[in-house]
């Protein structure tokens, strides 16, 4: 029985890397971490029965161990917490499924600790890919995508030649508001803005996925998964997400992975790596799909995605400051301090004003994130 411990398990990740456990019944919950959602988190626990469980604060880690007193569960807070879940001593995989930079301390601590990644914080290898993939290479673990997208990518290069490959096709759907014009976006709305036509995602990664803001991070994420430069990635709308993404060879050839737009496939697939096993769920049906069509990103009114492929050309620090300013104004935005507009106007500002680390250590990493939330807060 595969022993797992999961960073963000009240997530959208979370809850349904916690599904295909349930479905499948031989994975072992063995650690959880989460950040507030303690009525939820208890109820994991009593289910799945982790032996440590890690929450953010002292005090719902208070409240938590009130709630659980009757269960042999030891709680932990805090980032001492998170690492402590990170490097269990049972668990042979941890799946990064916490939304930020928070994630990259407790990634490198498992990696020391010999645990392969199930990888769906993009933050860690967005903003620090070039600490984290030669520390896999170095303490020989894997780094197993959850994103559909590299996922699919993974899917398409297995048992291939990585030095053959030419270039990755990167899909897009194109958000909820593909086709729409810079004026037209104006007065858009966080429910607007949160209505994704095919994918059911937290809060913070469907307004990225409107603001296209997603698509680069998922290139940058796939620079370094893959090993290939940015001009070697093309974003590709497709707007049903039933083709997740493709990549090109030397000699033309095109391998795509296709499927219903369901996260619980690259879960598993990353869970069960190389094996495969079988998911309950729709299934795709040709003769109704009828056709799939593609279309350019429009990087134009969407400016969010031209700004990603800056920071990636640039490299060094800067993919830490469109990281960091998306997140904040993402979140100005849900708490409507600040129009749909303004969030890659930010980016794009923030961006303009850093004087780039060519390689950044985690700490200069760190400071640099903490210098662009300080910008925005100053003037937003």
């Amino acid at each position: 029985m595969k022993k797992i411990a999961i960073l963000g398990s009240t997530g959208s990740i979370g809850t349904q890397t916690l599904e295909v456990a349930r479905t499948n019944g031989d994975l072992e919950i063995t650690a959880l971490a989460a950040g507030g959602n303690i009525q939820l988190l208890e109820a994991q626990i009593r289910e799945f029965h982790p032996s440590l469980v890690a929450v953010w604060t002292e005090e719902k880690a208070k409240v938590l161990k009130t709630k659980i007193a009757d269960l042999d569960v030891k709680v932990v807070a805090g980032m001492e917490g998170l690492l402590e879940v990170a490097t269990q001593p049972e668990a042979e995989i941890l799946v990064t499924a916490i939304v930020g930079m928070i994630g990259i301390r407790p990634t490198i601590a498992a990696m020391k600790a010999g645990k392969d990644i199930a990888l769906a914080n993009k933050e860690t290898l967005v903003t620090a890919g070039h600490i984290i993939m030669p520390l896999a290479e170095e303490y020989g673990v894997k780094i197993l995508p959850v994103d559909s997208e590299h996922s699919a990518i993974f899917q398409c290069m297995n048992g291939e030649n990585r030095g053959q490959l030419h270039k990755i096709l990167l899909t897009a759907s194109g958000g909820p508001f593909r086709g729409k014009k810079r004026e037209e976006l104006k007065n858009v709305q966080v429910e607007d803005a949160l209505k994704h036509p095919n994918w059911a995602m937290g809060r913070k990664i469907t307004i990225d996925s409107s603001t296209l803001v997603n698509k680069g991070l998922e290139m940058m994420e796939a620079r370094w998964l893959f090993g290939v430069e940015p001009e070697n990635i093309q974003i590709v709308v497709q707007p049903k997400s039933i083709i997740h993404s493709m990549v090109e060879f030397v000699d033309g050839a095109v391998i795509a992975q296709l499927g219903t737009p369901d996260m619980k496939l690259p879960i598993q697939y990353a869970l069960y790596y190389p094996d495969r096993k079988y998911l309950p769920g729709e299934r795709l049906d040709f003769w109704s799909l009828n056709q799939i069509t593609f279309e350019r990103p429009d990087m134009e009114n969407f400016p969010g995605l031209r700004l990603a492929f800056d920071a990636a050309a640039a490299g060094g620090s800067l993919p830490t400051v469109y990281n960091a300013a998306n997140e904040r104004a993402v979140a100005k935005f849900l708490n409507r301090e600040i129009g749909y507009l303004d969030i890659t106007e930010i980016i794009e500002t923030c961006m303009k004003e850093h004087t780039v680390i060519a390689a950044p250590t985690v700490e200069q990493i760190l400071e640099t994130e903490a210098a662009t939330y300080e910008m925005i807060e100053s003037r937003w």
